[in-house]
């Protein structure tokens, strides 16, 4: 028996993945297209286009379970070949089997590391300006950032109206950030969202021109270091495939703390 709710059990459940599963835990008490749990052993979320699936299973999830999570994903044309499914290894693993049974394709897609800091690490390098809280003066630009961002990563994209929208609400929490070089040009960003006692650092990205000047590594640790003292356990996703980036996180102090992947 599934319900379109979540409860208390479901937040309890989730707390044994509190990393690899820290958006699905925020997610799930906001706005979802479509929402199901056993508060057992099956949570499906799904908050709508241009965002994945969220599907979490236990460890040790059965056969017949990764079998019932596939078939809610195909009652709901979850497997038209429109959706991503960010999900653990295991039930990817089911996934992509079944599909193919079934004369489909399914395959890996992002293979993503779950960090957390506690103990931050100043950079060894310090690059040349310094960081700045965005303001709404410079929501242009920050819809520019965004939109070069989702369109590198190929995850998430939205028309600009819908960065537009995103962008005003980062700015409004006070937690959004550029890294600003000695001549004032907004090099780098990043931002931070809490929920619980955690803080997910994301939006991190550098413009191509500026790159390899370390200035991403110590905009991350600023806003690390904002984040410890506001109280939060600093954490953050990486494509576990980009060796460079996570060199970057691993020098200041994050340390891997789970694993997950995107599928489709």
């Amino acid at each position: 028996m599934m319900d379109t709710y979540v409860d208390e059990r479901d937040y309890k459940l989730l707390e044994a993945d509190r990393y690899t599963f820290f958006v699905l835990k925020r997610i799930m008490g906001g706005e979802c297209k479509l929402l199901l749990s056993d508060h057992e052993r099956l949570i499906l979320c799904y908050t709508g286009h241009p965002f994945p699936v969220w599907i979490w299973t236990s460890d040790d999830a059965a056969e017949e379970e990764m079998e019932k999570a596939y078939q809610l994903a195909k009652e709901n044309k979850l497997l038209s070949g429109k959706h991503h499914f960010n999900i653990k290894y295991s039930l990817a693993e089911y996934f992509i089997r079944r599909a193919a049974e079934e004369g489909s394709e399914l395959k890996i897609i992002t293979n993503m590391f779950a960090y957390d800091c506690l103990e931050p690490v100043r950079p060894d390098t310090e690059s040349d300006g310094g960081i700045h809280c965005c303001e709404m003066m410079d929501l242009e630009e920050l819809v520019d950032f965004m939109d070069r961002f989702h369109k590198e990563l190929s995850i998430d994209q939205k028309d600009i109206s819908g960065y537009r929208e995103d962008a005003e609400e980062f700015i409004r929490t006070g937690n959004m950030y550029f890294w600003k070089d000695e001549q004032g040009h907004n090099v780098a960003s990043c931002k931070y969202a809490p929920d619980g006692d955690m803080a997910s650092i994301n939006l991190v990205f550098t413009r191509p021109e500026f790159r390899r000047r370390h200035y991403a590594e110590n905009l991350v640790y600023q806003v690390t270091m904002k984040v410890k003292e506001a109280g939060y356990v600093p954490m953050l996703y990486t494509d576990a495939d980009y060796v460079a980036s996570n060199a970057c996180y691993e020098k200041i102090g994050y340390v891997l703390r789970g694993k997950l992947c995107t599928i489709g």
